[in-house]
């Protein structure tokens, strides 16, 4: 490597966006709050108007976007017997990379009686884009969880298919201090070949998954009785007390309806304003 191809990297590297947001969550009375809250570097959090008694907050990502190499993270410390549910202003887009892997960190910390409904709009891969997540999730005895997340690969509306890439998805939940679910996707090379197969995604251009904790079986039986209608390929599981549902679909769109239709099932209050506009 050349002085000059260093003096490059260094100077790639130093204008890679970062940001961190980080805050916690308080009881007053019978209302969520927010308690300290922390922004650095491109990323923000804003708390507007809540339409019920829960803390609603909104991420901004004012970088317009993620490129190869840039780095940010998200904590949330839900207090007990709060509540809080975060969306995002706008679908990230997560742009294409020259070689530099792009890093999102996610660490949800729930006390006892909180409950975190965590809805981002979807996250949309371009071409040759390069994204490496990880969502850590602690839940203490009686807290509760609702999340969501929408994978678009390539944008659809401009007839773009993200062909090439690397996709790394790693969450993890623990609940009273036990590990109960564990699951990481790769998808690295010809990534638009892989989703093709029949046995992976049969064509599909967006997957989702949502995580509902705890959840009783009786909540798994009325999300299969409503896919019935659903546009996209959907499975649902539930074991140790919590439930998964997967979607894969060639319109994204219709993947969207169908996530939405889920959420209400799940809890009528839940999807912010931001998913309805």
């Amino acid at each position: 490597m050349t002085a000059e191809d260093v003096t490059s990297n260094i100077s790639f590297a130093a204008n890679r966006a970062v940001g961190t947001v980080a805050f916690e969550t308080v009881r007053s009375g019978k209302t969520s709050r927010r308690g300290m809250v922390h922004e650095a570097g491109s990323l923000r959090v804003r708390f507007p108007a809540p339409e019920t008694n829960a803390l609603a907050a909104v991420l901004v990502n004012t970088a317009g976007g993620v490129a190869g190499g840039d780095r940010f993270s998200v904590a949330i410390d839900a207090g007990a017997d709060t509540a809080v549910t975060l969306t995002t202003a706008a679908a990230e887009k997560i742009y294409r990379s020259h070689g530099s892997v792009a890093t999102i960190d996610v660490s949800l910390r729930l006390a006892a009686g909180a409950h975190v409904s965590w809805l981002p709009q979807e996250t949309i891969l371009f071409d040759r884009a390069m994204l490496s997540r990880r969502i850590d999730i602690e839940l203490e005895e009686g807290a509760s969880l609702l999340l969501a997340e929408i994978v678009v690969f390539g944008r659809a509306a401009m007839a773009e298919t993200m062909r090439e890439g690397s996709y790394r998805d790693c969450w993890r939940l623990k609940c009273a201090g036990r590990l109960v679910f564990a699951e990481t996707l790769q998808l690295e090379g010809d990534i638009a070949g892989k989703l093709a197969h029949p046995a992976m995604g049969g064509g599909s251009s967006a997957v989702a998954t949502i995580l509902i904790a705890p959840a009783r079986a009786e909540t798994a039986d009325r999300i299969r009785a409503a896919s019935a209608c659903f546009s996209s390929e959907v499975g649902v599981s539930a074991w140790n007390g919590f439930a998964v549902v997967r979607f894969c679909a060639k319109d994204a769109a219709a993947l969207r309806s169908d996530v939405m239709r889920v959420l209400s099932q799940v809890d009528a209050k839940a999807l912010p304003r931001l998913w309805l506009n």
